[in-house]
């Protein structure tokens, strides 16, 4: 078993790519069947992976083998005993990769994009919303966005994601062995061009510039998360990159259907108002003084693959997983926070903001937020940026981390991250 610290742990929070180049050694057992998920050439298939089932929210394949033995066993059994009357036991539908198997470096699945969209030269899509919408969230401080992205859309997403989840990067090592998701790393663009490609091409960015009333977006930090296995209480969101809450917006893109008795994503509504919980707090108690306006007007959203959920930063929410954190199916979800126009840097360094701001981008205090480590995907991709992040050139080395980190040592590291630990916890 993998032992981490606790700093390791919020180190997965913070996961962008190194420019080094790592193949693990040794070959990998196979299942027996295939998957849905299968893809083009130069990508892993999920039926030479031990590492994940078939997802069946899109496939209906059935291992033949493992259902002629089960055939067979029924047959032959005598009499029903007690044992085979319990209930199966649950298992997990992804298992922890090995040491060996984490990569290092850029990857690239190979994925073609939608809508015959030419990599690198068709502008990004749009979707237009509401006025409507765009109140909702300005008001109750979050919006349920329905069917954003479609079919093909979505295929494209569960294939980047199964992927990674199948070639997972090293930048997702402590979240993944601390248990907290069955796969999460940050920053996956920077890795991974399939999302790249993604922010580049789809109407993301449209669909945020118009709830923040901006012409410009950027990306300032993202998340790939699979599966929250101990699932987290009541929390407000501070890995948000360089920026104020009132800079950016937070954003779910979802995959799968969420569960009917758990992972479906609870709000406060209008608590993003709130003038008691501080920059630096995640945790949050709502029964405390000052959230008697908010602690009862919840909101909850069971989303579907397609699907957008939007809030300001500052509203506080929740996620419940599994009572027992065993994940039969898939929840997996792109998330993150972008930053609207005219937004500049704050250095976060001494405060746990600066986990989600390791790369050495050279921006300093009050310069204006345009750099490639948080590229322009609306109204346009920048191509000078594309090709920097594609050369290897967003990144960042030990020296980044342990010099921006320097800060958050001894006292600091237990009393600004005790609330981040508070978080954890399926109910």
């Amino acid at each position: 078993m993998v032992k981490i610290s606790a700093l390791a742990v919020i180190l997965a929070t913070c996961a962008t790519p190194s420019t080094l180049a790592f193949v693990p050694n040794g070959n990998v057992p196979t299942f027996s069947g295939s998957s849905s998920y299968a893809t083009t050439s130069g990508m892993t298939s999920l039926s030479q992976s031990t590492r994940t089932a078939d997802d069946t929210s899109t496939s209906s394949t059935v291992d033949m083998t493992s259902a002629t033995k089960a055939a067979t066993t029924a047959a032959t059994a005598p009499t029903t005993t007690a044992n085979s009357m319990k209930s199966p036991k649950r298992e997990k539908v992804i298992r922890e990769p090995a040491l060996w198997e984490y990569n290092f470096g850029l990857q690239d699945p190979q994925i073609p994009l939608p809508h015959d969209i030419q990599e690198r030269i068709t502008p990004p899509e749009k979707y237009a919303i509401t006025e409507e919408q765009i109140q909702t969230l300005e008001r109750d401080g979050v919006v349920h966005i329905k069917g954003v992205f479609d079919e093909e859309w979505v295929n494209y997403l569960r294939q980047a994601t199964m992927y990674q989840v199948n070639e997972p990067h090293f930048w997702a090592f402590a979240g993944t062995a601390s248990k907290l998701y069955d796969y999460i790393q940050r920053n996956i663009w920077q890795t991974n061009k399939a999302f790249a490609n993604f922010y580049y091409h789809s109407a993301m960015g449209h669909v945020l510039a118009q709830c923040g009333r901006t012409e410009e977006i950027r990306v300032s930090t993202d998340l790939l998360m699979v599966n929250p296995n101990k699932g987290f209480k009541w929390h407000q969101d501070n890995q948000n990159g360089p920026i104020t809450w009132d800079e950016g917006l937070r954003f779910w893109i979802t995959m799968d259907e969420t569960p009917a008795d758990y992972g479906a994503p609870v709000y406060l509504k209008g608590s993003h108002f709130n003038t008691v919980v501080g920059e630096q707090a995640v945790f949050v108690d709502i029964e405390q003084e000052g959230l008697e306006a908010y602690k009862d007007k919840v909101a909850e959203f069971r989303t579907m693959p397609g699907d957008m959920l939007i809030w300001h930063p500052r509203t506080i929410h929740k996620v419940d997983g599994p009572e027992d954190g065993i994940w039969t199916t898939y929840r997996r979800v792109l998330g993150g926070t972008v930053a609207k126009a005219g937004t500049t840097y704050h250095d976060k360094t001494g405060s746990g903001g600066v986990l989600s701001d390791l790369g050495r981008h050279g921006l300093v205090e009050g310069d204006k937020l345009r750099s490639p480590f948080f590229p322009i995907v609306y109204p346009k991709f920048d191509k000078s940026e594309a090709d920097d992040r594609d050369a290897g050139r967003v990144g960042r080395s030990p020296r980044d981390i342990v010099g921006k980190i320097g800060g958050l040592a001894g006292k600091a590291s237990g009393d600004k991250f005790l609330s981040f630990f508070k978080v954890l916890g399926s109910r």
